[in-house]
């Protein structure tokens, strides 16, 4: 069985302790794939509002995510060294070694998640080979904004602007809108 399948999700609620616990796992784990590879490293996670991250709309989601970003790495002929997905009760997570500048691997994982009807869902870390994150920033993009409206999504989140139903609805309707043009 694909172990992406929805029907695998933990779909329970995870605590603070989890997920950080959970950082401090994918930081361990980047650092482990950095030191083995010595190149640019890809990390994928998804926007996941609320307490539940491990669901049958975030396994889709990330399975979504995934093949868009293999297929980026293929269609652009990426050297890459190793590949993995990690589905974790705290929400699915996959790394890619790819041997080229950060800079380029960083442009690329913009564009997709820019242009793609789902990208918005998407948390595209590049990590350079010294374990540095290229930021939205450091691109000279704007932070991301909300799912819901024109704010950056720092700002509703800390201010709780709106629900966690409103913004499941959302990633529903996105998951949908792509998945109806496929």
């Amino acid at each position: 069985m694909n172990t992406l399948s929805p029907a695998l999700a933990a779909n329970r609620p995870i605590s603070l302790p989890e997920l950080l616990t959970s950082r401090e796992s994918r930081q361990s784990r980047q650092q482990a794939w950095l030191a083995r590879h010595r190149v640019t490293l890809i990390s994928l996670t998804l926007v996941a509002p609320g307490a539940v991250k491990d669901n049958p709309l975030t396994r889709k989601l990330f399975a979504l995510a995934w093949q868009a970003i293999t297929s980026l790495s293929q269609q652009q002929c990426w050297p890459v060294l190793q590949q993995e997905i990690f589905p974790l009760p705290t929400g699915c997570e996959g790394l890619i070694a790819v041997d080229l500048p950060a800079e380029q691997v960083k442009d690329a994982a913009l564009l997709l998640e820019l242009k793609h009807p789902q990208g918005r869902l998407w948390d595209i870390d590049v990590l350079d080979a010294s374990g540095q994150i290229l930021s939205r920033r450091d691109v000279g993009l704007a932070p991301r904004r909300c799912l819901l409206c024109h704010r950056p999504a720092n700002v509703c989140a800390r201010a709780q602007t709106h629900s966690i139903d409103q913004l499941l609805v959302q990633m529903e309707l996105m998951l949908n809108a792509t998945t109806a043009t496929h």
